[in-house]
């Protein structure tokens, strides 16, 4: 048996939105050291604010400042920080309901030691040094023993308000493609392209997930099927991808490669991407020293008839 792999990934997405009337006040009011709530149709005062109220669905911007005070509701002790977290010693998440909110914020305590954190304890709000409008403008909250503020109108206006947030999602794991598909890896790097054949309705599957997702049957003999194959179906992007050197318009299809019964997802190029068509008959192109084809390609081949490969779409 070959070796089984294992390989760090990272899934990340930088999420861009336009902010509406409310937030953007809420994230400039951060900015300019200022925390601002809105009142629903109850008279309840939200923080972090909405633009919705969450009874009545109503509209809502009866924009309100709270206090940079406030009291813990409930709390957890965070042993061990993650990267990009608020604070890079052990630290508490705590729910604080800012002086003048209905509602609590979540964020990072400063404490020593979880033995310093206690449901309801007071706070206050530790300013980052540098803010641009963002959630991280609070850097985090410190134990406070001063009075309570409180909640006063506010029309939200500010000078060069905020209107558009970046937001980094990111997921770091490690990944184990498991038996069958490290082999199908393995035999890319040799320029194949391997399935495996259920034993019990004998379809071959490419990639091999190590059991038929039909007769849920382990599998386990090896069938290198292609290199050339079908186009079924297929979409033309037209939006450009961040940091993927292809131009558009481009051309993705699902590719049933001969001998398999279940079709890969692949570029298509060497051809003009309204030329595309189902039943185009294509084969892999491989570049020095790649894991995989960079794209599929025709062959020249007539474009395969329609009942050859209609059970793969």
């Amino acid at each position: 048996m070959s070796e089984i792999l294992s390989a760090p990934l990272v899934l990340e997405f930088p999420f861009t939105r336009s902010l509406g009337p409310v937030q953007s006040a809420f994230l400039t009011g951060l900015r300019e050291r200022t925390v601002l709530g809105v009142r629903t149709v109850e008279g309840k005062v939200l923080v972090p604010p909405v633009e919705y109220d969450p009874v009545t669905a109503q509209e809502i911007r009866d924009l309100v400042e709270v206090a940079a005070t406030g009291t813990v509701t409930t709390w957890a002790w965070n042993p061990h920080p993650r990267p990009g977290q608020p604070l890079d010693t052990p630290f508490a998440w705590v729910l604080v309901r800012l002086d003048g909110a209905d509602t609590a914020l979540l964020h990072a305590l400063a404490v020593p030691g979880p033995e310093a954190v206690r449901t309801g304890m007071r706070v206050r709000i530790r300013w980052a040094p540098e803010r641009s409008g963002a959630i991280t403008d609070i850097a985090c909250f410190e134990p406070y023993d001063g009075p309570a503020g409180q909640p006063t109108p506010h029309s939200g206006e500010f000078k060069d308000p905020v209107k558009g947030i970046v937001t980094p999602a990111r997921l770091d794991y490690r990944y184990s493609p498991g038996r069958a598909q490290s082999a199908y890896i393995n035999a890319l790097s040799d320029r194949r392209i391997v399935g495996e054949r259920c034993p019990s309705c004998g379809k071959v599957y490419v990639p091999p997930r190590g059991a038929c997702p039909t007769c849920g049957v382990a599998t386990a003999e090896q069938v290198e099927v292609g290199p050339r194959g079908t186009v079924t179906t297929f979409c033309v992007v037209n939006i450009k991808a961040k940091n993927l050197d292809i131009e558009v318009p481009y051309v993705y299809a699902h590719v049933a490669l001969d001998g398999a019964d279940l079709a890969l997802h692949a570029r298509i190029g060497g051809i003009p991407y309204d030329q595309v068509r189902m039943g185009l008959r294509v084969e892999p192109v491989w570049t020095e020293g790649g894991r995989h084809p960079d794209h599929y390609r025709p062959t020249g081949e007539p474009d395969a008839d329609y009942d050859a490969y209609k059970e793969l779409l």
